[in-house]
């Protein structure tokens, strides 16, 4: 019998791969669905980004069609939904496989205050929506004069007659 040493920091990383794997299997795990079918859940990636003048939002939303998106601004939260369907459901040969997800999804942002709804734009182009949020005008502050005496008081950002 051949001794081996026993190294606790290898045992820790070892522990910590399994972790990681148990709990990466448990949340991409399929779960079950109608007539026995498997259902993953579908959360499309989006980028954002911010330019001089805009917030630009791209969501990648390949195999779903337009009337399948839905935008929703309310109390400055922008929510983007819809479902991309399954294109077929015939099975051959007693079993098939299904790693693409369908189904709904729901993705939600808070915007900033003074956002105008009204000037949101969104565009949708080989599977990519994307949404153009102009930036709210910044409030520019003004000075206030200080007089010493009967002379008035001036503030500027203000014009007087």
């Amino acid at each position: 019998m051949a001794l081996v040493r026993w190294e606790p920091i290898r045992e820790m990383a070892t522990l910590q791969n399994e972790m990681n794997r148990l709990f990466g299997t448990f949340f991409d795990t399929p779960t079950a669905g109608a007539n026995g079918s498997t259902v993953r859940r579908w959360i499309p990636a989006m980028d954002l980004v911010e330019t001089k003048e805009h917030f630009v939002l791209r969501a990648d939303l390949p195999g779903v069609v337009e009337g399948d998106v839905h935008i929703e601004l309310e109390d400055r939260v922008l929510t983007i939904s819809g479902e991309r369907k399954s294109e077929n459901d015939v099975k051959k040969d007693g079993f098939y496989r299904l790693e693409r997800a369908t189904g709904a999804f729901s993705r939600s942002l808070t915007l900033p205050e003074g956002i105008e709804s009204e000037s949101i734009t969104a565009t949708f182009d080989k599977g990519v929506l994307e949404i153009r949020i102009p930036k709210p005008e910044e409030t520019k502050p003004r000075k206030v004069a200080i007089t010493v005496g009967d002379s008035p008081a001036a503030i500027e950002g203000t014009e007087t007659a």
